[in-house]
């Protein structure tokens, strides 16, 4: 894994925040998985919560391209 590799927010694969797309940029994995199983956590409680709070720590992606 690549050492410099950091974490935000995806400023091209967003449904609300960028939040999952940011996860799965990092990961490498279908942002939709990520969606996906964000979503049965927002159902057991918690998930929203944690989005939230991840949206505003995570920062947005500074190669944004406008």
């Amino acid at each position: 894994m690549d050492m410099n590799k950091k974490l935000y927010r995806s400023s091209t694969d967003t449904m609300l925040c960028g939040v999952c797309g940011g996860i799965g940029e990092y990961f490498g994995i279908d942002p939709t998985l990520i969606r996906i199983v964000w979503a049965l956590t927002v159902c057991s409680g918690p998930g929203i919560l944690g989005y939230l709070l991840a949206a505003i720590i995570i920062p947005q992606n500074p190669d944004r391209n406008f």
